[in-house]
């Protein structure tokens, strides 16, 4: 018996080195091929155009379609996403009288990435807000996902900012201020977050796989729709920029506003909620939460949808987002907000 023990452990040994190895070479592959695809500098735009804004604060890369003296309305994208996701919904609602502008959230897609490494919730609010002075408008928002923090902390720092907010998916963390989580302790090391951060957001290989796990229609997880999230990755520094932005997923934005009732149930801008029922990251309750919290505000539910309607279901999702948008009764054709 002592000696099927003893033979066994071998077995588990040479077992964990292999799996310990295998590991290690996934960690170095991946932080190679970082430095082999990652190129591109500042200022070299993708096939979709567009272009980067300075602001006092900044470059931030933006999209624009329609009437430039048309209401404006600004896409902010979710995590590892840019503004070509956005693109088929810019383009359609450009048919129908708005301006629509994307705003490249840092540190993806192709806007600058923050020099003071500081991807706090609080200071992605000053960039947009810069973003906005830049363009001189009072636009409305449409906010997905993680970006919805950042919108959300930019109206309660400036309400006269904004016209109007869609909230899609909104990834807030109301209340997560009272129970405050931080950083999982191997993450805390730089070293070892960056080699995560090469082998998950910032690996082209596995894009699809995520994307798949933030959607309930897994048919929206088509090639082209992969192939624009892999674009920014040829970005000189992408994952140097990702690694300092990881901690923002896992621990609480503390002291920011924007999770705290109290400040929802002051915001004097028009808002409306758009949901998908089938949300598993940032389920409806949340959106019930939030909309209950907001005077005059709306929720819209989209049934059989998930986490990224705009993949999921694109041609209703318009339909449903050109309704949300009609229904602040800014849209014209001849200016901005009114």
């Amino acid at each position: 018996m002592g000696t099927d023990l003893r033979q066994l452990w071998k077995i588990l040994k040479r077992f964990g080195i292999l799996v310990f190895a295998a590991i290690l070479f996934a960690v170095f592959a991946a932080t190679g091929f970082a430095y082999l695809r990652e190129t591109e500098e500042l200022g070299t735009l993708p096939s979709q155009g567009g272009a980067l804004i300075s602001t006092d604060d900044g470059q931030y890369y933006s999209v624009e379609r329609g009437n430039a003296q048309a209401t404006p309305v600004i896409f902010t994208h979710g995590t590892a996403a840019w503004s070509g996701l956005w693109l088929p919904t810019m383009e359609h609602l450009a048919q129908f009288g708005y301006r629509t502008i994307s705003f490249d959230m840092p540190p993806f897609g192709y806007s600058q990435h923050a020099s003071d490494n500081d991807y706090s919730r609080q200071r992605q609010a000053k960039r947009f807000l810069a973003f906005i002075k830049a363009l001189d408008v009072k636009p409305i928002v449409v906010a997905h996902s993680f970006s919805a923090g950042m919108v959300a902390e930019a109206a309660m720092i400036d309400e006269s900012a904004f016209g109007g907010i869609v909230f899609v998916a909104a990834a807030i963390g109301l209340n997560s201020h009272e129970k405050p989580k931080a950083t999982p302790l191997p993450l805390r090391n730089r070293t070892i977050r960056r080699a995560a951060t090469a082998l998950t957001i910032s690996n082209p290989l596995l894009t699809g796989t995520f994307l798949r796990q933030f959607i309930h229609v897994k048919e929206g997880a088509t090639k082209p729709i992969i192939e624009v999230l892999k674009q920014p990755m040829t970005r000189a520094g992408y994952t140097d920029a990702a690694t300092d932005w990881l901690p923002q997923l896992f621990q609480t934005p503390l002291n920011a506003q924007s999770t705290q009732e109290e400040e929802w149930r002051k915001l004097k801008v028009p808002a409306r909620f758009l949901w998908g029922d089938k949300d598993t990251i940032t389920p409806l309750p949340q959106a019930e939460e939030l909309n209950a919290l907001v005077a005059g505000s709306s929720l819209t539910v989209l049934s059989g949808i998930g986490h990224i309607p705009q993949v999921e279901a694109p041609i209703r999702f318009q339909s449903k987002l050109l309704d949300e948008l009609d229904a602040f009764g800014f849209r014209n054709s001849q200016g901005g907000v009114q």
